[in-house]
């Protein structure tokens, strides 16, 4: 790939008081072998206080040969974006503070060494480290068999993997774009496909921003039904938290109407869905289920604080967007994988089947698009810290929580 007529015309684009746009890829270029470094830092026409860069690397070794990683360095946090997976993002980082986990799965894995139908349709756990995994499309949640048409009024039965395949499909294009005016949002896009003859048509543009020197980032995404018939589709944002903050006496925050047991365990200890436990050997997950509460705005909010409670993260969506909201606690030893997932969803994670009779399923027309917009952000201080929460119990405020209290 030819670098330097790219680097002109964007600054070409800037001059003119266009959004700069850097194409780093696509399906039809082979960028193998190379590490490259894209860079607007310092230009003077941004007069950004904070230097900023995006750069690009491609993996070599193992079951991560030829993954490309595109890393945008707002100057104060650093985010992995992985356009080889699905537009995934590996980790969030600022200074000491990492928004990721620790998976017992050590690289960041090529899809082609995923076979998502292995140990009865497990296998997408082959590959699965990322701080945040989009599941779907056309299905997400657990395994299991499911129906599926073929033309309208013509069915057939399929058995459904864990999470959907949108994870483990490489992104056709990707590109940075730079908006000219202040405050200068940085921006990575990818489109990835999940279509096939007789089967779902469905596109998703997937992006990644953040604003130089900035301590939030932003998840904005567009899927599409690009068939000639109605099509269902899943999405879950698979948030995944192990390091930095999560931590014995740990605790997350959500203003919600109810909770909700999915399995057993969880059903034990229920009245301690907001507290983790520190690294325990043998410890079986535990899934929760919400129905949150949104503020004035609409918004839905989460919270993961520290047991200190001087160190956060935070997260808010619009709820008419994703309507249901997961916290899958696995808080066992450090070796076989110590994390959270904060999960906001178009559903819940049961089979395809047990969500569409519960009517948890969308539905695109022919053509139809939905977006759907996630807020992150990463929070130092006992002060800030404190902020969040009063917020979160300032939208709960007397409503009632079904299942269990509420603490913040």
């Amino acid at each position: 790939m030819k670098l330097l007529p790219l680097l002109a015309l964007a600054v070409l684009l800037i001059m003119q008081g266009c959004a700069a746009t850097f194409t780093l890829s696509s399906s039809t270029d082979d960028p193998a072998g190379s590490e490259t470094l894209l860079s607007s830092t310092g230009h003077k026409k941004f007069k950004t206080k904070t230097p900023w860069c995006v750069r690009r690397t491609v993996l070599r070794g193992g079951k991560q040969e030829g993954v490309e990683l595109l890393t945008i360095d707002n100057g104060n946090l650093s985010i992995r974006v992985i356009p080889t997976r699905g537009m995934g993002i590996l980790d969030v980082r600022k200074g000491d503070v990492r928004l990721g986990w620790d998976s017992p799965v050590k690289e960041v894995v090529h899809p082609s060494f995923v076979n998502l139908e292995s140990r009865g349709g497990l296998g997408w756990l082959e590959g699965f480290n990322e701080w945040m995994v989009r599941c779907g499309l056309e299905f997400a949640g657990h395994p299991g068999e499911d129906e599926f048409v073929i033309n309208p009024g013509d069915t057939a039965t399929m058995d459904l993997t864990l999470h959907g395949k949108i994870q483990n499909v490489p992104a056709s294009n990707w590109e940075v774009l730079v908006d000219p005016k202040p405050p200068y949002r940085i921006r990575v896009r990818g489109t990835v496909y999940e279509k096939f003859f007789y089967g779902p048509k469905l596109k998703l543009l997937a992006e990644v921003s953040t604003v130089p020197g900035s301590d939030s980032f932003r998840i904005s995404d567009t899927v599409t039904n690009e068939g000639a018939f109605p099509q269902e589709f899943q999405l879950i944002y698979h948030g995944n938290y192990g390091s930095s903050i999560l931590e014995a006496n740990a605790t997350v925050l959500t203003p919600t109407k109810s909770v909700t047991p999915m399995n057993a365990h969880a059903g034990g200890a229920i009245g301690n869905w907001d507290t983790y436990a520190g690294p325990t050997k043998g410890f079986i997950e535990e899934v929760y289920l919400f129905e949150p509460i949104a503020d004035v705005d609409g918004k839905a909010h989460a919270v993961l604080r520290n047991a200190k409670g001087d160190l956060a993260t935070s997260l808010s969506w619009n709820l008419t967007e994703l309507p249901y909201l997961t916290v899958w606690k696995n808080t066992s030893a450090s070796e076989d994988g110590y994390v959270t997932g904060i999960e906001p969803a178009t559903g819940y994670p049961f089979n395809r089947k047990v969500e569409r009779k519960f009517g948890r399923v969308p539905k695109l027309a022919p053509g139809e698009s939905r977006s759907f917009t996630l807020d992150y952000g990463i929070h130092t201080g006992a002060k800030a810290v404190k902020a969040l929460a009063d917020k979160v119990s300032a939208i709960q405020g007397e409503t009632p929580v079904k299942g269990t209290r509420i603490r913040a």
